[in-house]
């Protein structure tokens, strides 16, 4: 079970933009997005090894369902070699011609104006909940 860790405040966040914090040993890159929900994922680049998630571009990418419906999930885009992530799941969604690196992803929210992340990342992509303020 994991135990919510109390980052920053939401206003030290700006729309759309990255901010690097220490989980306990651990490196994470938080983001607040346009529609102002907070998002944890690691900040070690899985394809690079540099610690620059937080530095990414922050935006969104259009996917297709196995039903053949369309729908638009928020994204990270690493710095260094623009590989595309669904910052919900850690899927990887354009892998720029390499194999498939997931992201680990922390569940994150917003309460009282603070920013909390769980110090233990979800074991399998897809498990990460979205947050709103």
């Amino acid at each position: 079970m994991s135990t919510f860790v109390d980052i920053c405040a939401l206003d030290d966040l700006e729309p759309e933009r990255g901010v690097g914090a220490l989980l306990g040993g651990t490196q994470i890159a938080v983001f607040r997005l346009a529609d102002g929900t907070v998002r944890a994922v690691q900040q070690r680049d899985p394809y690079s090894g540099a610690n620059v998630m937080s530095r990414g571009l922050v935006g969104t990418h259009r996917v297709t369902l196995d039903d053949g419906t369309e729908r638009d999930v928020d994204t990270v885009t690493t710095p260094m070699l623009k590989q595309v992530w669904d910052v919900d799941t850690g899927e990887v969604l354009d892998a720029g011609g390499k194999d498939r690196r997931p992201l680990a992803v922390f569940a994150a929210e917003v309460r009282d104006g603070r920013v909390l992340v769980a110090d233990v990342a979800t074991s399998t992509p897809g498990t990460a909940g979205r947050a709103t303020t």
